[in-house]
């Protein structure tokens, strides 16, 4: 089981446990009044902040899923979560999952480069071997976003889990370590700041 949490800093933004006293506000902030956020979630929409302060207490003891916290850099604000899951130290394989990006984070620089830099800490930082990704069949922006990202699909599990009441077919996705130099070498020439114009629009896409 790994003994700490992802630290890790970018360019735009930095990914660190999550904190309910540091980082509750400003996620509150980005989730309340959202529902579509959590459609896929095994859990929420929460309609208190003393439901969701009540979630991200449960969160921060969590040894599996991890929890972390997205931090923008210019505000200083959590503007969204994601979880490294599902450890496996014996065999080197992880997934991220649990993603949740607020309107702040959605089709940033900043949401890319997040998942970048929880790569490079899987890859780099723990040695481990497989990247796992796994989403709702029915969901494909997190379908598309897996592939964006250099995942590579694997194939349909049927009737895989009950979600809040509902049968869900999983979609699974991998990244393996001698993929990862190729994949790593294409996040860091998107996120350079030479691929983008004046008006902030990439010039060539990450996938």
């Amino acid at each position: 089981m790994l003994t700490h949490k992802c630290r890790s800093r970018g360019d735009y933004i930095t990914v660190e446990p999550l904190d309910l006293a540091k980082h509750g506000d400003a996620l509150w902030d980005g989730v309340k009044d959202n529902d579509e956020l959590w459609r896929y979630m095994p859990y929420g929409p929460f309609e208190t902040r003393e439901a969701f302060d009540a979630h991200l207490r449960k969160c921060e003891a969590s040894a599996d899923p991890l929890f972390h916290a997205i931090v923008d850099r210019t505000s200083g604000r959590a503007v969204g979560i994601s979880t490294l899951m599902r450890i496996d130290p014996a065999n080197r394989v992880i997934e991220v999952g649990g993603i949740v990006f607020t309107p702040a984070l959605q089709r940033t620089r900043g949401a890319t480069e997040a998942m970048y830099l929880l790569a490079k800490y899987v890859f780099d930082e723990l040695g481990y071997r497989r990247y796992e990704w796994k989403c709702n069949a029915l969901n494909e922006p997190s379908r598309r976003a897996a592939l964006r990202l250099g995942f590579s699909f694997e194939g349909i599990f049927r009737q895989h889990m009950i979600v809040k009441g509902e049968n869900r077919d999983t979609a699974w996705f991998s990244m393996l370590d001698s993929e990862w130099p190729a994949r790593k070498a294409a996040f860091e020439r998107w996120l350079d700041p030479s691929n983008f114009n004046a008006a902030g629009m990439q010039k060539t896409p990450l996938n």
